[in-house]
């Protein structure tokens, strides 16, 4: 027997690949089309980034809340969000929650301890890389992050939002997440952290300066890993 996976999923392209994922790599582990068994809620994307752009993360838990509800209704037996900027709100509900959350962070900052990191380069929304979402986790595991500069940090939420999450992929898009990464690459970075669950859509090992910790497949293994694991436990 395999865990339910309940996925409160937020922009499009993050919560279809993390699915994906779950299915395709949960098939690798379970053998031929097995994958546990995997719900998934979404609110309207345009419900949430009206809540993070007037700052009311209270709002934008209790959006996480009411998915969460959902999902322990038809079975769920723990959550995840493929979506890195909301997890500014997860500490607003973990308590009222029906059931239990993994952390996209969590995953990410585990993985980069276990190949060896130690300075990452952070992308993501400009709300995700001006929190402390990563800075946090990552420091818990003796990790150090830097962030994209202000004018980094505006094109790349511009990318995001105006692109990625509309299914838009620009090869100029590919080249300046390239260049960004670059320049962190020449500050001392060893890695970095995809923090935004669309850039793996453009970004990649193959084509980074980088090594890549792509938070998106990184939270869908740590599902399918407790989604495999012994509930007594």
């Amino acid at each position: 027997m395999t865990q339910h996976i309940g996925i409160v999923g937020c922009s499009a392209e993050g919560a279809a690949l993390c699915y994906r994922t779950v299915c395709v790599e949960g098939a690798q582990l379970l053998g031929a089309h097995a994958h546990p068994e995997v719900s998934m809620h979404t609110q309207s994307l345009a419900d949430y980034i009206a809540c993070i752009a007037r700052g009311d993360w209270q709002s934008v838990a209790e959006l996480m809340l009411a998915s969460a509800n959902k999902l322990a209704a038809i079975g769920a037996d723990f959550l995840i969000s493929p979506d890195n900027t909301i997890h500014q709100a997860l500490a607003l509900i973990e308590r009222e929650s029906p059931l239990p959350w993994l952390h996209i962070a969590d995953a990410v900052a585990a993985d980069a301890a276990k190949r060896g990191f130690r300075c990452l380069g952070l992308l993501g929304t400009r709300w995700l890389v001006d929190s402390e979402v990563y800075p946090d986790k990552l420091a818990a595991r003796g990790l150090s992050c830097l962030r994209p500069s202000i004018a980094e940090r505006d094109e790349i939420h511009r990318i995001i939002m105006d692109e990625l999450v509309c299914s838009v992929f620009d090869p100029e898009s590919v080249a300046y997440h390239r260049q960004v990464i670059q320049r962190m690459k020449d500050q001392g970075c060893d890695a970095v952290v995809l923090g935004c669950t669309e850039i793996p859509l453009i970004i990649d090992d193959a084509n980074s300066p980088l090594p890549t910790l792509d938070s998106t497949r990184l939270l869908a293994r740590a599902a399918l890993q407790r989604a495999l694991a012994d509930p007594s436990r």
